[in-house]
């Protein structure tokens, strides 16, 4: 009888602690995050374009970085794997608002390539606000009202908000301490509460009274000409790193022949309305995963060029690397590039 009630009681620690050492290896959180090569997709059937042409021999790719919220077995093992990074997570730092932000920042690129896109090719548009929405809530100023990153902001005192511009001036001549009725749609539920506004603004920028949150702004691109409008499909991917390739691909779509010339090419950088490319983070990762996807051409922001080519230099790619500054460099280079030749016309009869 005792036996049995020992055995018992050695089977429960053993379950316990089997339990504890699993939560501790794979479930519990830790203050880092792992960054690693993500992924070189092809761009073309993320959009399309009624009166686009379709002639693409060769491909445009968007590349993106791997990041994972680490746990003490990912943490373990990564230090085994090349083309790792192990950083600190930012402090306080919400998944939906993350998550909120990257969408964000992925829809303010799309509409940006859009423009620049146009601008290149001549294509007549106008930019037409659809909504304001909570990215996310203010560091600095604690809101009083009941908001979560992704609430799109419908009405301030009884008056509609559409543009990022109509807030402050909705707010003009408040004070912090007044209260104002804020209608809010929460994924497609109407929410109105009356809300304390707080003082706002630091530094040089004199105090005034806001929500207390961080807004943005969504945009809707038209084109004059209804058939060279181009509309997007929702994907995974957040950020705001794949401007340029998203331009490229547009321009193609919207100019007659084949911009790509047969090959694979992929690549990197913001893009604003006028074609100017800005640097991103992470460009050691996306020369990885280009190279694993048979990419033949990088286009580089040329802040980044020179971790770039380091990065390639050490894992002995063959992809030519491009820096550019503006939209207008790449397709220069594209156009002066010779059209690569097929298998097909490698075969004699």
């Amino acid at each position: 009888m005792r036996q049995s009630r020992s055995g018992v009681i050695k089977a429960g620690l053993y379950i316990i602690t089997l339990a504890i050492i699993v939560y501790v290896v794979v479930y519990m959180p830790t203050p880092y995050m792992i960054n690693q090569p993500g992924t070189a997709e092809e761009i073309k059937p993320m959009l399309t374009i009624p009166a686009g042409d379709p002639e693409e021999e060769g491909t445009f790719m968007l590349t993106t970085v791997s990041v994972s919220y680490a746990n003490i077995a990912m943490l373990a093992t990564s230090q085994f794997q090349s083309h790792t990074e192990v950083v600190r997570k930012e402090p306080d730092r919400d998944e939906k608002e993350y998550a909120t932000q990257q969408h964000y920042y992925m829809s303010s690129s799309q509409s940006n390539a859009i423009m620049a896109a146009y601008n290149l090719a001549n294509v007549k548009y106008d930019v037409v606000p659809e909504y304001v929405f909570v990215v996310g809530l203010s560091k600095t100023f604690t809101s009083k009202g009941d908001f979560q990153s992704g609430d799109i902001i419908s009405e301030v005192e009884g008056q509609p908000v559409e543009r990022f511009e109509d807030l402050p001036e909705l707010l003009q001549g408040k004070k912090a301490g007044d209260r104002v009725e804020v209608v809010l749609n929460r994924d497609g539920e109407e929410i109105r509460q009356q809300v304390e506004l707080v003082e706002i603004g630091q530094g040089d920028v004199a105090p005034k009274a806001g929500l207390g949150v961080s807004v943005g702004e969504v945009r809707k691109v038209k084109p004059a000409d209804k058939d060279k409008e181009v509309r997007f499909a929702d994907t995974r991917i957040g950020g705001p790193s794949a401007g340029l390739m998203f331009t490229l691909e547009i321009y193609n779509q919207l100019t007659p022949g084949d911009l790509s010339k047969g090959y694979r090419i992929a690549g990197t950088g913001t893009i604003s309305e006028d074609g100017t490319i800005g640097s991103i983070g992470g460009v050691q990762f996306k020369i990885v995963a280009s190279h694993r996807e048979g990419a033949e051409i990088f286009f580089v922001p040329e802040a980044n060029y020179k971790d770039a080519k380091a990065k390639a230099d050490e894992i002995g790619t063959t992809m030519q690397l491009v820096a550019v500054k503006h939209a207008e460099e790449a397709l220069r280079y594209l156009e002066e590039l010779p059209t690569k030749k097929s298998a097909k016309s490698e075969v004699k009869p």
